[in-house]
């Protein structure tokens, strides 16, 4: 699929991004583990090479191909999918790193699956990606992942393979001859508009395209993030609102594949943070479920913007990673229903408490699912001292680079 100069670039960036998202420096002896689907083989390759030259120990965990996941959840009962892999807890506890590769061979064969079931699997898990939470508070761990062309990705995405890999090259800067300096200058571009946003005293956030008419809170002891090095690419910048507090209309314009599922134009009424109203051309009952699988999956837990100078992504790609980070005409909002980020904390994330995150209105739960609009859109705030700013419009950032 890629050739062997694309793929050692594609490796190279996405250490730079595990590199980036740990912040302290790796040590020699350290663990690293590659989790990837069967197709990105090549790529997993690649990057074993390079982890073993960094004197790093890479672990290397091969997801279940479509046909034996969708096995498993059509014959496991409810023990057999809240099991514990012996192991799990203590290679979780060890790890240093995280490199996910996804390349689907299938994005709907879970389709006539109870999404109960797959729901509670999820929950399951929830006890391993808080390991790796409080050990990425802690600066031990990092983690990046990004995306590898399949034809079935392509085909869902409606463009031929030849086109989706393009994106991929142009979205991941490998037709540069420096992917990781192009990285590192967007980087430094992104941090100032940070900086810029959270030099701003912002006592709500007001959303308004075609369909969308939505207030967010930023809430008390927040930090505007983004271009972490955690997914390759990203261009979004982010943060966990005050959960209790949005209120209005918010309509996800992209198509959105979750679990094998399909859902198409959802539409979402939201009063004292929580959705009280939810609608979809396509996959309707599906929405519901997943907004009922606990108690934080009907409130917010992330709302972000990306800039359309950063982004070359201009298609629908059917892989979320890509289409949170669209750029196109008019870049893109989104916001995730579920689980918040503790690192959009701006204080000390060890301090980040369940207690304190309660109190400061940051989102627990099991589910974390971005829903994209693409619409032309302008977002104001409302500053503390009563002034009403543009914030963003036509796709970028009302701040000059």
């Amino acid at each position: 699929m890629f050739n062997q100069q694309e793929l050692e670039k594609y490796a190279k960036v996405l250490l730079w991004g595990l590199k980036k998202a740990r912040i302290k420096q790796y040590k020699p002896g350290e663990v690293i583990l590659i989790k990837t689907d069967n197709q990105a083989l090549p790529l997993a390759n690649i990057l074993v090479k390079q982890i073993l030259e960094m004197r790093l120990n890479p672990v290397l965990r091969i997801t279940w191909p479509p046909e034996i996941e969708k096995t498993f959840f059509s014959y496991a009962n409810e023990e057999q999918i809240k099991f514990k892999t012996p192991g799990d807890k203590e290679l979780y506890s060890n790890l240093n790193g995280l490199i996910s590769l996804l390349a689907p061979e299938s994005l709907t064969h879970l389709e006539n699956i109870d999404p109960a079931k797959i729901g509670l699997f999820t929950l399951s898990k929830k006890y391993l990606r808080e390991i790796l939470e409080e050990r990425e508070n802690n600066q031990e761990f990092g983690w990046t992942l990004c995306l590898y062309p399949t034809q079935e990705l392509a085909n869902k995405a409606n463009l031929d393979i030849a086109s989706y890999k393009q994106q991929i090259i142009e979205a991941v800067y490998l037709n540069s001859e420096n992917p990781v300096q192009k990285w590192e200058d967007i980087y430094q571009k992104n941090k100032k508009i940070q900086d810029w946003l959270n030099s701003l005293d912002i006592e709500y956030l007001h959303i308004k395209s075609k369909h969308t008419d939505l207030y967010v809170y930023p809430g008390e002891k927040r930090k505007w993030i983004g271009i972490s090095g955690h997914n390759i690419p990203s261009f979004e910048i982010f943060l966990s609102p005050d959960l209790r507090f949005t209120h209005g209309i918010y309509f996800a314009n992209q198509p959105s594949y979750r679990n094998g599922n399909l859902v198409k134009d959802v539409w979402l009424k939201f009063e004292k943070g929580k959705v009280i109203e939810a609608k979809a051309k396509q996959g309707e009952e599906f929405v519901r479920k997943q907004i009922a699988l606990d108690k934080g999956a009907s409130y917010v837990g992330e709302f972000s913007l990306t800039d359309k100078r950063f982004s070359k992504i201009s298609k629908f790609m059917a892989n979320t990673l890509y289409d949170e980070n669209f750029g196109g005409e008019f870049g893109n909002c989104h916001i995730a229903l579920g689980a918040s980020y503790a690192d959009t904390y701006a204080g000390n994330p060890k301090e980040l408490t369940p207690e304190l995150k309660q109190e400061l209105g940051f989102n627990d739960s099991g589910l974390h699912w971005d829903l994209v609009n693409t619409e032309d859109k302008i977002v104001e705030g409302k500053l503390k001292n009563g002034k009403t700013i543009t914030i963003y419009k036509k796709g970028e950032f009302n701040i000059k680079l």
